[in-house]
């Protein structure tokens, strides 16, 4: 049995993977891998992900220039979730959000609501042309 034959892919093929910042421990995003996204993953060492929308394999920076060098792949006890600790690359500080920001985990609640509170660091405008 093969390490790919030991995650337990849902119902359509996929696994959530998580991308961690290395160097700060920071929880990027989250992004979904179909079985070749990860094994591509694996043997580039740099993050590959399924798009759903678009439903096919995605390099993490094709179009922004903001890829995410993977430095280890670990999964969770029920082998339902994959953690990527990646360097984010291609602007300093790293941009992992298609907002603009450093992480995809920007909004706090606050009284009952979403507030965005970490900064656009560069117009998403300018990234995605």
């Amino acid at each position: 049995m093969s390490w790919l034959d030991q995650v337990a892919w849902d119902g359509q093929g996929l696994v959530p993977a998580i991308a961690q910042e290395a160097g700060t421990g920071d929880v990027l995003m989250l992004a979904w891998m179909n079985r070749d996204a990860l094994a591509q993953t694996a043997a580039l060492g740099r993050a590959v992900y399924f798009s759903r929308s678009r439903q096919r394999l995605w390099f993490k920076g094709e179009q922004s220039g903001h890829v995410q060098r993977v430095h280890e792949i670990r999964i969770d006890c029920d082998r339902d979730v994959v953690l990527l600790k990646v360097t984010q690359e291609g602007h300093d500080p790293g941009i992992a959000c298609h907002t603009g920001r450093h992480s995809c985990f920007f909004s706090v609640l606050e009284d009952g609501a979403w507030q965005a509170v970490d900064p656009v660091l560069k117009d998403p405008g300018s990234i995605y042309t």
